[in-house]
């Protein structure tokens, strides 16, 4: 069983920057694919990003060259930097886990999920 909890969310104007962090519990977190989703009011979850097991990353078009997840093994942690934020970023930001090293894009995919952290970005 993983538990993951994460952090970092809040209140920034467009242009800003957000670092969003997961904490994950368990022994073998380097095994684990990590990914990052979020959900808009009134819409379905979606992926944003994943970091695999060799840190071989994957990213939706509409973040990439903006966000960039990275991944610290000894800190069992996983972080989602954001710069460049639009009003379209806003949503509830998702942690996920799954085991193996290859990255998956799909929600069903992923066993285990964070409790979500709100980013509202105002414009």
């Amino acid at each position: 069983q993983v538990q993951l909890v994460e952090s970092g969310g809040g209140l920034v104007q467009a242009g800003g920057s957000l670092r969003l962090s997961c904490a994950a519990s368990g022994r073998t977190f380097s095994t684990y694919t990590m990914g990052w989703f979020r959900q808009a009011p009134g819409k379905e979850r979606e992926f944003v990003t994943a970091i695999g097991g060799r840190n071989s990353t994957y990213y939706t078009a509409s973040v990439k060259g903006r966000f960039t997840i990275s991944r610290d093994n000894a800190k069992n942690t996983v972080y989602l930097q954001m710069n460049s934020l639009k009003p379209e970023d806003t949503a509830v930001y998702y942690c996920a886990a799954r085991v193996g090293a290859i990255p998956a894009l799909r929600v069903y995919e992923y066993a285990y999920w964070g409790q979500g952290t709100q980013v509202t970005v105002s414009s």
